[in-house]
């Protein structure tokens, strides 16, 4: 039960039909959030699939995947909306439904991303001679594949620690990207003939890059979901008060 029913029962006062099924909408809500994170996770292995293992024959697959998490991704934002305009939630509540209004959009990102790898990897598949992925662009992928997979586990076990662990190791994947346009640089210089090639790898390896950017989306979501703090642009250590400044460190006095 929510922290407020909580608090109201303590009061001596019985949760109305309407708080009942404020909450009972609420859990519903959350419960469709997690089924759309299992589609877009199921959605991005299957584009890794197509990239690393060269199965052009399941594009078709992340495409309707795609589909499929457009249709939700509207119909949990429309009854987020709804929930806010009828019942007013307020403290946990309310952070509950504006976090699953964020990770909805970032989960959309991540699933149209998905579907722009898997098109240029077909791409890059076709022909009697289709391109090698790199080594480094293998390990880039797999490292976006890896933080989408903390996140959403962050995100079903609301736990802010791990949020914050994910969100200080998403260095890693600018390191790999950087790696990788080195490489294909040197790739483009060598063999320049095949250059439209090359640059659908760097373009591939911009959208695993900002797979990751949208994993840490979602775990900055669950800090706040779990603390109040919104810690965009200023790291994990010190949140952002209502008053603009980082010095409001008591999440307690400010929090809705």
């Amino acid at each position: 039960m929510s922290e407020v029913l909580t608090e109201r029962a303590i009061d001596g006062r019985r949760p109305s039909e309407v708080d009942r099924h404020a909450v009972k909408i609420q859990d519903n809500l959350w419960a469709e959030a997690l089924g759309l994170a299992a589609v877009v996770e199921a959605t991005l292995a299957t584009s890794v699939t197509v990239l690393c293992h060269h199965r052009p024959d399941l594009a078709a697959d992340v495409k309707a995947g795609e589909r499929e998490i457009d249709r939700r991704e509207v119909a949990i934002e429309r009854e987020c909306l709804r929930v806010l305009a009828l019942y007013d939630p307020v403290a946990s509540d309310f952070r509950r439904v504006l976090t699953i209004l964020r990770v909805n959009r970032d989960l959309e990102r991540i699933g149209d991303l998905a579907a722009r790898i898997a098109k240029r990897a077909k791409k890059l598949a076709r022909g009697t001679n289709p391109l090698v992925i790199p080594e480094p662009l293998e390990a880039l992928a797999e490292a976006a594949m890896q933080s989408v997979r903390g996140a959403l586990d962050s995100l079903v076990n609301c736990d802010a620690q791990a949020s914050r662990s994910l969100i200080a190791a998403d260095h890693r994947l600018d390191e790999y990207r950087r790696t990788v346009r080195a490489g294909i640089k040197e790739s483009i210089r060598r063999d320049v003939d095949r250059i439209e090639d090359w640059l659908r790898l760097m373009d591939v390896a911009r959208h695993l890059e900002r797979v990751g950017d949208h994993a840490a989306g979602i775990a900055e979501a669950v800090i706040y979901m779990k603390e109040g703090q919104i810690i965009r642009h200023v790291g994990t250590s010190r949140p952002i008060g209502p008053s603009g400044s980082r010095d409001d460190s008591d999440p307690e006095s400010w929090s809705p």
